[in-house]
This record gives structure tokens, C-alpha cells and sequence, in this order.
């Protein structure tokens, strides 16, 4: 049956194709180790998972609001204030299946033919995809000549008449990398002066380590708060990746016409799981610390380990779960990085995913969002196979 060219043209998300294989690998009795997860290898936190619970035993299972339970749009606005110092209120809020459906009802809101959005690369696989969904062009801004870091004289390089908007992720998929204040400044004066709408994927905020600071954009003035629009939701936060919740802030006018979008679309996000969103805003947020406490022991044993590799070069990130190192070394012998990485699945059972997708052919990305000795075991074998073709 013929598929339409709009869905043909539409890649396979890499990291979930790389997740699938992994899980097959393993069920047939391989002893692979996964690189390539994008979520927390935590539980959901016992209360979250009890207010949901909960609410199913007391029959809350119905639709709820197109953008969500008007208690849940509450407690983001509460979030927001407490975190940003940015007032909202619910009317500035949609609550969609997950931080990624926010995106894509996001963009589809916003953009269309002609349109041009900056996204700095390496950027998430799935934004220039949702991006050309909508008719626009998505335009890569590379940043691997500044350490991974985006500077405002590269995006004032980028723009031209069509430039309609941009997306800011810090800290970023997959390179780790948070934004400075100064620079993110000089970039919201740029989006001012050319009137550029900013999109601020804030889903990894709280997870940062050696103390940088988060910094959003959102909040260099009521101006550029006015043009921008912030999307997070509750699966790295809180391990809640499969509960699929997510949301965005922004402009009233945008939100709503998001709401009708969303109406003859998905309709509300599971109500159940927004009762256990309400829970992961409104309770105990120390777990949210002792995690990335974990992930900060992680993240300095896994640059501690790939440094060992000669032909690696590596940024520690300061943010996220992901590092995302060079394989320049290895590009006289690999053709691309996804040739490595075809390489270290068959011959060392590790899984990693290749650079391309991520606007960067020279690097792969590693997860460590996995335990200790999954780091150290994996990255040996990665260290022993690229050794052995000497």
C-alpha cells in the first residue's frame, strides 16, 4: 500500500531503533550493554506511583481537559515561579503526552512552508524531523568548532529574512553542554531585534553537575519571556519516562490554538498519569538530588574511562546523562560513525548511537544512565575492540 511522501520522508528515530535491537539482542540470550538509553534506569519514585494508583482505585480514569487537569496546570505554574521566578498562570499552560508531543504540537502551531528554525547541532535526533513536518526548514547551527557551546555571533551568522525561530536546549542532548548567562543574553537580544520566536527544551534542567547554573533564557526579561516558549515535562526529572507527560509555557494565543490542535489529535494525556505528575511538582523533591548525585558519579567515571581510549576525544558535560565523544581517531578506518558503531555491537555486544543523527558524523553518543559496572565493563570492551585493529 502506497505511504504518503510526508511519512516517507520521516527517518526512524535512531535511539529507540538502537533501544529495540538492544532488547532483541538481549532476549536472545546476548550479554549486550545499552548505551543508548535516553531515560533514567531509576523506578518511579513510590509516591508518584501511589497517587496513580489512587486515582485508578477511585475511578479518576475519564477524560480529563483537552490541555490538561486544571490541578496539574497549577502546580507547573507553582514550579515555574519557584524555579524561574517567572509568574504564569494556567492559561499560559497545555499539558500534552509527553515533552516531545509539546514540541511537535509546538512547532505545527508556530511554523510552516518558507519558515526557517536554527537548531545548533549536535542537536536532538527528533527536532529537524518535527521541524519539516510542519513545511519549515529546520537549519543547523554547528557548534563542535566552540567546544559544543552556542555563541550569539553563530546565530547571528544563521539568520536570515525566513529565520522564524530557534530552539535552545540546556542542558543539551546529546552533547551535555549548559548554556552561559552571557551568551544566552546576547542570543535573546539577537531574537528580539530580528523577532525570533524561542523555543527553551528545558527537559534536562535538573540534572547539572559541579555546581554550573541552570540559566533560562526565559528569564533575561518580560520581553524575550514574551516570545518564549518553555517545554519540560516529568520523565528525566522524575524517571517517568513511559507515563508520558509533558507540557508547555508561552503565550496564551499560541497555548489555546496548541489546545485545538491537540483536541482533534491525541485529546488529553492519561489522567492517572497526570494525577502522578501532580504528585512528582507538589511532594518531596529530594530524590530529585540524590539522582543526580548518581548521575555525577557516573558522569566522572565514564570521562574517566573513555579517556583511556587513544583516538577519543572528550568535553566532560556538565548536564544531562549523556557524554558525546570524538571518534575522529577512528575515521581513517570507519567510514562513518555509524560503521563504528555497527563495528562495536557485533564484535563487543556494546550498543552505542552514531553521530549522524545528531548533526555530527564524527562523534557517538553514550548514555550513563546505567550502573557503574555496566560503564566500566561496556567502555573496556569498547577500548579492547578498537584496539584489536591495530
Amino acid at each position: 500500500m502506497k505511504i504518503s511522501k510526508v511519512v516517507s520522508n520521516i527517518p526512524a528515530s535512531p535511539t529507540l531503533s538502537l533501544t529495540a535491537k538492544v532488547k532483541k539482542l538481549k532476549a536472545e540470550g546476548k550479554n549486550v550493554i545499552g548505551f543508548g538509553a535516553g531515560e533514567p534506569d531509576f523506578d518511579t519514585p513510590d509516591p508518584i506511583k501511589s497517587a496513580a494508583i489512587e486515582a485508578l482505585r477511585k475511578g479518576r480514569t475519564k477524560y480529563t481537559p483537552v490541555e490538561g487537569m486544571p490541578e496539574l496546570k497549577e502546580a507547573i505554574c507553582a514550579a515555574v515561579h519557584s524555579d524561574y521566578g517567572l509568574k504564569v498562570t494556567p492559561e499560559n499552560v497545555i499539558v500534552s503526552c509527553g515533552a516531545k508531543h509539546s514540541l511537535y504540537n509546538l512547532f505545527l502551531t508556530l511554523f510552516e512552508a518558507g519558515d526557517e528554525v536554527l537548531c545548533p547541532s549536535p542537536y536532538w535526533v527528533s527536532y529537524p524531523p518535527m521541524i519539516e513536518l510542519t513545511g519549515a526548514k529546520a537549519v543547523a547551527v554547528d557548534t563542535r568548532r566552540n567546544h559544543m557551546t552556542l555563541t550569539a555571533d553563530m546565530v547571528r551568522e544563521a539568520i536570515t529574512p525566513r529565520t522564524r525561530g530557534i530552539v535552545i536546549n540546556s542542558p543539551s542532548n546529546p552533547t551535555g553542554m549548559v548554556f552561559e548567562r552571557r551568551e544566552l543574553e546576547d542570543i535573546a537580544a539577537l531574537c528580539v531585534e530580528h523577532d525570533i520566536i524561542i523555543i527553551s527544551d528545558d527537559i534536562y534542567r535538573k540534572i547539572i553537575f559541579d555546581g554550573t547554573e541552570f540559566f533560562s533564557i526565559a528569564t533575561v526579561s518580560p520581553e524575550v519571556a514574551q516570545r518564549t516558549f518553555i517545554v519540560d515535562g516529568s520523565s528525566k526529572t522524575y524517571a517517568m519516562t513511559g507515563w508520558r507527560i509533558g507540557y508547555c509555557i508561552g503565550d496564551r494565543d499560541v497555548i489555546k490554538a496548541m489546545g485545538r490542535l491537540q483536541s482533534q489529535s491525541t485529546s488529553n494525556p492519561t489522567s492517572f498519569a497526570q494525577e502522578g505528575a501532580i504528585a512528582s511538582l507538589i511532594g518531596d523533591q529530594s530524590g530529585v538530588e540524590e539522582r543526580k548525585k548518581i548521575f555525577e558519579k557516573r558522569r566522572d567515571l565514564i570521562v574517566s574511562k573513555l579517556e583511556e581510549i587513544p583516538g577519543f576525544e572528550i568535553i566532560p558535560p556538565k548536564g544531562s546523562f549523556y557524554t558525546f565523544p570524538s571518534i575522529r581517531g577512528y575515521m581513517d578506518r570507519f567510514s562513518s560513525a555509524s560503521d563504528l558503531a555497527e563495528y562495536l555491537i557485533n564484535k563487543a555486544l556494546v550498543a552505542v548511537v552514531p553521530g549522524e543523527a545528531f548533526g555530527a558524523e564524527d562523534h557517538i553518543r553514550l548514555s550513563f544512565a546505567t550502573s557503574e559496572k555496566n560503564i566500566t565493563e561496556g567502555v573496556d570492551r569498547i577500548r579492547d575492540a578498537l584496539a584489536s585493529l591495530q
